[in-house]
């Protein structure tokens, strides 16, 4: 006979206690622990003398690797070539940041190559999704409607309609009626990724969970969410800007370095070929403060507008704000500005941003963060025919970097007249027309060729 408990369970990462705590002892998180039922029934299985036979490596047929092309080249991109056939993809994003509407427009590409595609809803009618479809230009006969929340009656309508791809949105509303928690709790969201997960390795459908995140901007829901999915695909952005970023955090078939950009207009989500371009639309000239730098994502170089203002302060603490660039290491170069080059900067205020919102972790950058600096605050105008890039040692040293000479391509092809780079590049670089390049070796080199 079955019996029923109550347990509490860690709505971050799933740790699971007999009684309620205020501090998760696994991953540290306060106030996170729900009370949940659970019934718990012993089993025995007699496999017998059953077996399963290994396969050999050699002897598995992979001529061609089964990949559904999503239509969008940003999203392929992202995926490592489209879709693998049985795979299992998260997507996550903030509230309206476009989630769906990039599913849906995904839907009418891959149904005009005769794909059947099941769009299973937990949070809107189907005359709610009719309605977003007509604004986005969305009429495939290959696309099926249901709007269900029960994992149970979602399996069986998948096994009888067998589609080629099915997308869940969302992961926390889907619920079991075994387990007598809430959608959305740890214990459901588990549950019904692993139903899908074995849904999509025996049936080699490709299944797409829409997830959300939290005020953190990670994932809701346990960690071996992430872990059970093949690949897990972020849509960043803020929503009042109008271009998107999905980003891969993890992904079986694929690299996790390669971005997809996208701009949000009133009939949808448009693939923006030439994020450079984007990203330097509306830039100052002739001011001081503001450098072009470069920045690699997966394969493709981006130029970015780097932003100082270097203010007096009259306050004992001065302030230092970062927006889009990692805080720690804006601090980390001003130090290298104070010790290396110079600048008193302790009786200022600084602030540093990355033109459009974007957010860059490479160290590539750190030249450019500390040309923009130098230059707000000596006010000096950076030649807005430059672009700025490499890495920043705690001895200021510029440091080599990695595809330099795909920087340097991106940026004659952008019109720029010439390039400041880690003097441990230029070996590696050919001839470029149309450009001059500045190989240095320190923060002082740099800042002398540049603010002349």
């Amino acid at each position: 006979m079955a019996r029923t408990k109550n347990i509490y369970v860690c709505q971050e990462c799933g740790y699971e206690s007999p009684k309620w705590m205020g501090k998760c002892p696994n991953c540290n998180q306060w106030s996170t622990f729900v009370e949940e039922l659970t019934t718990s029934k012993k089993t025995v299985t007699n496999l017998g003398n059953k077996t399963v036979t290994p396969v050999i490596l050699e002897s598995i047929d992979m001529d061609k690797e089964e990949r559904i092309s999503t239509g969008s080249k940003e999203l392929d991109r992202v995926l490592g070539g489209g879709i693998v056939k049985g795979s299992l993809i998260l997507v996550g994003g903030d509230p309206g940041i476009g989630k769906s509407t990039l599913l849906l427009q995904m839907c009418q590409n891959i149904g005009e190559d005769k794909f059947k595609i099941l769009y299973v809803s937990g949070e809107e009618s189907i005359r709610q999704i009719k309605m977003r479809a007509d604004r986005l230009g969305v009429k495939t006969r290959n696309l099926f409607l249901v709007s269900e929340t029960n994992m149970d009656l979602i399996e069986g309508t998948i096994k009888n309609s067998s589609p080629d791809l099915v997308i869940i949105d969302s992961i926390q509303t889907i619920y079991k009626e075994e387990i007598t928690s809430a959608p959305g709790s740890v214990s459901q969201v588990r549950e019904a990724t692993s139903t899908l997960m074995r849904i999509s390795k025996e049936n080699n459908i490709s299944i797409v969970i829409v997830g959300h995140v939290t005020k953190e901007g990670a994932l809701a829901g346990p960690r071996v969410l992430e872990h059970m999915v093949d690949a897990v695909l972020y849509f960043e952005g803020q929503r009042h800007a109008t271009y998107r970023v999905l980003r891969a955090v993890k992904n079986r078939f694929g690299s996790t370095n390669e971005i997809g950009v996208f701009e949000m207009q009133d009939n949808g989500l448009i693939e923006v070929q030439n994020p450079s371009e984007l990203m330097l639309a509306g830039r100052p000239l002739n001011v001081s403060g503001s450098v072009v730098t470069c920045s690699m994502e997966g394969t493709r170089p981006m130029l970015v507008e780097v932003q100082a203002l270097v203010s007096f302060t009259n306050f004992g603490m001065p302030r230092r704000t970062a927006t889009g660039i990692d805080y720690n290491r804006v601090v980390l170069l001003m130090a290298v500005l104070e010790k290396k080059v110079g600048m008193q900067l302790i009786s200022y205020d600084s602030y540093v941003n990355l033109a459009g919102g974007i957010k860059v972790n490479e160290p590539a950058i750190d030249l450019g963060i500390i040309t923009a600096i130098a230059s707000s605050f000596k006010d000096q105008v950076v030649d807005p025919h430059m672009v700025v890039f490499g890495e920043v040692g705690l001895t200021g040293e510029v440091r080599g970097i990695n595809m330099a000479e795909k920087r340097v391509i991106e940026a004659a092809k952008m019109g720029f007249k010439s390039c400041v780079l880690p003097k441990a590049n230029i070996k590696g670089i050919k001839k470029i027309d149309g450009i001059k390049i500045y190989g240095v070796e320190n923060v002082n080199q740099a800042l002398e060729i540049i603010l002349k």
